[in-house]
């Protein structure tokens, strides 16, 4: 039986092929009719991403967004500047200073969230890169005294004290803004990046890696202690008197660094909101989920883990730095590695991979803390390790897993 290849690509036999078939009709195709099918529509590679690429935040979330941002900065500054403090409504200078710190906590916990809650890196030495930021904004703001010390010498007092003749190589650019700046983020980015290098690179993960970061954090601590180091030892820095050439300790300064600080914090908690939503969010949810699966798949989880690593460390000098003006003290103490432990209980009771769950939690400790340190101080540290037990057995997913949870029930 002979056969034709018509120009749908189809072998189809020839119906003069048997033994009544005309020699015309041997050499005629058969036409095999065929529905047209509809193009699929394809969209260009930048719609495609697009189209799957989920929005920064709900309608919800940019109304609380921009709640948040009018609080901080038009309703708080009216009411510690504007309202007398006769009235009921004045928020007074103690209140602006514990939110104002409470604020720089919050950024801390955020920075915490991205490398652990979704990352699924518990770090405990994220304390030294608070200090480290605080210890670069310290420098500046002693050289700011100037000649206004107790010795009036243009060195800091603690250096005079220990009859030191002229600055630390490491002083050389503290007396400038824009240096200070500068360090502020570059010195804990640093110290972040070498330490990680070679942590990420060993494959050392898990319990040895929160070890070995409270490890790191102690060692600081300890040289921070010493004289010679050059960081005022034990008592660090105090007595500051001007920051770029105003007075600290004035009203309208320290609602500065309060509106300054809360648009810092309200500003990471958008980039990271926007790193979480992007391709660079999903791997580092891969990596903490299986990151042995993510390397079958192509990636690298040291590029990323170290990335993000670095850049939690950064957002928490950003908070030391906004910390010290505010408090008006710097010392070693903020290296000790229970301050590093409280930030990881500050990202578990609030909920951690929520970004917003370490914020509430920052400010549900420490207004405990604020408390009961005045209330029952001896009770303090009992309630704090009584709290993170609790969260850890009965609210996994911390306070704001807990609303969410509430609401789905109530919800038809």
């Amino acid at each position: 039986m002979s056969a034709v290849l018509p120009t749908n690509g189809i072998l189809e036999p020839s119906p003069g092929g048997g033994q009544g078939g005309g020699a015309a009709a041997a050499t005629e195709p058969v036409a095999v009719m065929e529905a047209p099918r509809a193009p699929t529509p394809a969209l260009p590679q930048g719609r495609r991403e697009q189209a799957q690429r989920a929005p920064l935040m709900t309608n919800t979330g940019w109304a609380t967004f921009l709640t948040a941002l009018i609080l901080v900065c038009a309703v708080a500054p009216l009411l510690n500047l504007v309202v007398p403090q006769a009235s009921p409504f004045h928020m007074s200078d103690y209140a602006v200073a514990l939110v104002g710190k409470t604020m720089c906590y919050a950024i801390c916990a955020l920075a915490m969230d991205l490398i652990w809650g979704y990352t699924g890196i518990l770090s405990l030495g994220h304390g030294l890169f608070f200090a480290l930021g605080g210890y670069a904004m310290g420098m500046y703001l002693m050289r700011q005294i100037g000649r206004d010390g107790n010795y009036k010498s243009d060195l800091p007092d603690f250096m005079v004290f220990l009859d030191w003749k002229e600055l630390p190589w490491h002083w050389t650019f503290s007396d400038s803004f824009i240096a200070t700046l500068f360090l502020i983020v570059a010195v804990p980015g640093i110290v972040a990046f070498v330490f990680g290098y070679f942590a990420f690179r060993s494959r050392i993960k898990g319990v040895y890696f929160s070890i070995i970061t409270q490890a790191l954090t102690f060692a600081a601590m300890l040289l921070f202690f010493r004289n010679e180091t050059g960081f005022g030892g034990n008592n660090g820095f105090t007595d500051f008197k001007r920051i770029v050439g105003i007075a600290i300790a004035t009203p309208q300064t320290r609602m500065t660094l309060f509106v300054a600080t809360g648009l810092v914090l309200l500003g990471c908690y958008l980039l990271a909101r926007w790193l979480v939503s992007s391709k660079f969010g999903r791997v580092l949810r891969a990596i903490r989920d299986a990151e042995t699966r993510v390397m079958f798949s192509g990636y690298n989880p040291i590029g990323y883990k170290l990335a993000i690593w670095t850049l939690s460390a950064m957002m928490c000098g950003v908070a030391g730095a906004l910390y010290v003006p505010q408090v008006g003290i710097i010392n070693p103490g903020e290296m000790s590695p229970a301050n590093s432990i409280e930030i990881a209980i500050w990202a578990a009771v609030g909920g951690r991979a929520t970004l917003i769950g370490p914020i509430v939690g920052a400010f549900v400790v420490n207004g405990a803390k604020s408390w009961l340190t005045v209330a029952a101080p001896e009770f303090w540290l009992y309630f704090l390790g009584a709290l993170f037990i609790a969260v850890t057995l009965f609210l996994p997913n911390g306070v704001v897993g807990l609303v969410k949870k509430l609401a789905t029930r109530k919800s038809p």
